[in-house]
């Protein structure tokens, strides 16, 4: 939802007058569409019939490189807001697509952090810590 906001805050700008808002549209809805696929991917529970993809580290390594192009997203969208601009409501726009990046870049790494969690399997309960295999 964040990501929504982000490219669509931007795209009800003149983004393309600004050669740095095309980076921050390409990041943002490239994120916001890799995300909808892993969400409906795991809806469908299509992970489980492709269970020779190691999805805890595909998701790990697509969060942490979402995290670095959305820190570079949010310093790009926040050092071309200009206050200045004749058109006030494309002020408003950018600064709050460059809050939302700033929001969605802090969420991809928490995701990222509870990725990493899960694939060096640190999330395990003390019922599947204590189970042992007798056979």
């Amino acid at each position: 939802v964040l990501g929504l906001l982000v490219w669509s805050l931007i795209a009800a700008t003149t983004y393309h007058l600004h050669a740095a808002y095309g980076w921050v549209m390409f990041v943002s809805l490239f994120f916001w569409i890799l995300t909808l696929l892993f969400l409906v991917t795991y809806l469908l529970q299509l992970h489980q019939k492709f269970y020779m993809v190691p999805w805890p580290l595909v998701l790990m390594i697509s969060n942490a490189v979402a995290t670095v192009l959305y820190l570079t997203a949010f310093v790009t969208s926040a050092a071309a807001v200009q206050p200045t601009s004749w058109r006030q409501w494309d002020y408003n726009r950018r600064a709050a697509a460059s809050f939302f990046a700033c929001v969605t870049m802090i969420i991809y790494g928490v995701s990222t952090f509870f990725s990493f969690r899960a694939w060096k399997g640190l999330g395990s309960n003390a019922a599947t810590s204590q189970v042992t295999d007798h056979a």
